[in-house]
This record gives structure tokens, C-alpha cells and sequence, in this order.
């Protein structure tokens, strides 16, 4: 099977098949790979209600959210300070898209930004500022945002230029974008091979690398500017669950217990319980991966030129 990266136009050549991420779709599904950026597609088509089921369904929040608190904090923290070392500050207006409850929305908007969210799928009662609207029947003018987030929106699509053309067009000229993504040449995805963690087939669509990201960015009239690979909120966590899960029969199964997306069972919790051990290992690994510029997962700041 042949086709073109939605990332950078390359050619696509079958790759691997791996199994469904989630409990809710565990069939095996096939994978393309781009020969010029060496990022990827889902080559099978995602469940009509693939984002609306499993772990994307529940009203409730996640088991030990409350526990966590903290720490979400400090990832808003870092990716705030991201948007400003690329020259995005307060006061200013700032769109979240794939805002999920808003957590991110409130934090921006107690660091004076002026700052809203889209989630088209949300689940509970959303932060004040976040929106019910997907991307294409979102109302934004055209130049009238400082700033846009995507913090793991783009591997959805399968068309994501078409979606990051839409965004770019919303900011004035000189506005930045801060998009997150899964990173495929990471040193988490070799480690995890078909269990990795950010693969999460079928729902995730596009499966980026750096130069993929980059030259999308630059097909949509974004100039990138910085290319971050070590963060927080994702990789440590990444990095552990990949491993933890070449020993569970559930791939990724503790995320998706706490997700309330699978069954507590001992089969599962075992392992886990057992790979807690390497916890330091993976915190250390993602860290060296990062400053090796592998990171599991990596956000790329871009300015609008056009």
C-alpha cells in the first residue's frame, strides 16, 4: 500500500502492524511509513466512535486526579514558559484547541492571557472559555489571536495540514503556535515497539517525528522556532508505561485503569506493581533521550510569517 505523508509529502511504504491500543479496540492495525521524514500513518480507518469511547468517554475525572493536582500545575507552568521563551506573552488573546476540560484555559487566564478553549468532545462540565466546537466549525476571525495551542491534537487527523492551516490563518501576523505531539523517533518508541505508549491506534492517525512536524509547519506559513523535547507532562510517564507494558497482557494498562477504561485486575496490576521499580530508570532515560533530542513526545513553537 502506497500514499503520501500527510506531514511532509513523502512516500509512503508499508511499515508494521500492531495491536489496537486500547481496550475498547484491540484489533491489529497497519501502519505506513514516509521514506523522507520517517513519520507515519494509521493505515486502517478509526472506528466511527473511536473518540467518543474508552478512555475519551467518561464524565468523571480520573482516578487520583486530585492527587496529581501539583503536578498538572507545573506542566501548565511549562508550557506557558514554552509560549514565552517564543516571544508569546500577556496581555494578549490565546486559543487552546483540543482544550479537554480546560484545565490548560485556566491556567493561561490566570497568567493574563485573554484565553479560550475548543473541545469538541467534552466530557464533564468544561472550564469557563472552553467552547463545544471541533476545529472546522469553529467561529475565530482571521489575525485574531496571539497565540494557539495544540497539545496532542494533531496525531488525530488525518489530515493535519489542512487542520494547522486553519489555525495558522486565526493569528495575526507574528502570532506563535505551540503544538504537541508524539514523537516517533523517540527513544520511547523504540523501546515500546508495538506497545508503545503514544501510539494509541486507531485514534491516533499521523504519527509525527521532528523534521515531519517542522515541515509541516512550514507547508502552513509557520516559521518554527524552537523544538522542545524535554518535557514533563508526558515523557517520564511515557517512558515507564512502554516498558511496564512488555510485561502486562493490557498494553499501557495502569493509564487506562486510571482512565476507568479497564478493569482492575490482578493479571494487570501485578506487573505494574512490580515495574514501579522503574520509575527512576525511566525519569533518567527520558532524560538523557531528551537532551539527546529523542524525547517521547515534543512541542514545537512556530511564528505565523504570512
Amino acid at each position: 500500500m502506497e500514499g503520501r505523508c500527510p506531514a511532509c509529502g513523502g512516500a509512503l511504504r508499508d511499515w508494521r502492524t500492531v495491536p489496537g491500543s486500547d481496550p475498547a479496540w484491540p484489533a491489529p492495525v497497519p501502519l505506513l511509513r514516509c521514506a523522507a521524514c520517517a513519520s507515519a500513518v494509521t493505515a486502517a480507518p478509526a472506528p466511527a466512535q473511536a473518540h467518543h469511547a474508552g478512555q475519551y468517554a467518561s464524565a468523571r475525572a480520573p482516578r487520583g486526579a486530585r492527587g496529581v493536582a501539583p503536578l498538572l500545575d507545573l506542566f501548565d507552568r511549562q508550557r506557558l514558559a514554552q509560549l514565552r521563551a517564543a516571544g508569546a506573552r500577556p496581555p494578549g488573546v490565546l486559543l487552546d484547541v483540543g482544550a479537554g476540560r480546560g484545565r490548560f484555559v485556566t491556567a493561561a487566564r490566570g497568567a493574563g492571557w485573554a484565553a479560550g478553549g475548543l473541545e469538541p468532545a467534552p466530557r464533564g462540565a468544561p472550564a469557563p472559555g472552553v467552547q463545544p466546537s471541533g476545529l472546522e466549525e469553529a467561529d475565530v476571525a482571521p489575525g485574531s489571536l496571539d497565540a494557539v495551542t495544540l497539545w496532542h491534537v494533531l496525531e488525530h487527523l488525518d489530515d493535519p495540514g489542512a487542520a494547522l492551516g486553519r489555525v495558522a490563518g486565526w493569528l495575526r501576523p507574528g502570532g506563535v503556535a505551540l503544538v504537541g505531539v508524539p514523537n516517533l523517533a523517540s527513544l520511547q518508541a523504540r523501546t515500546g515497539g508495538p506497545v508503545w505508549f503514544h501510539l494509541d491506534v486507531p485514534r491516533h492517525r499521523t504519527h509525527f517525528t521532528a523534521p515531519g512536524l517542522r515541515a509541516l509547519a512550514r507547508a502552513t506559513g509557520l516559521e518554527p522556532l524552537h523544538t522542545h523535547h524535554v518535557l514533563a507532562e508526558h515523557n517520564p510517564f511515557g517512558l515507564w508505561q512502554s516498558l511496564v507494558s512488555r510485561l502486562t497482557p493490557t498494553p499501557s494498562w495502569l493509564f487506562h485503569a486510571l482512565k476507568r477504561n479497564a478493569p482492575l485486575t490482578a493479571r494487570d496490576a501485578l506487573p505494574t506493581a512490580l515495574g514501579l521499580a522503574l520509575a527512576p530508570v525511566a525519569v533518567l532515560g527520558e532524560l538523557v533521550a531528551g537532551l539527546a533530542r529523542h524525547g517521547g513526545t515534543i512541542a514545537l513553537s512556530a511564528r505565523r510569517t504570512r
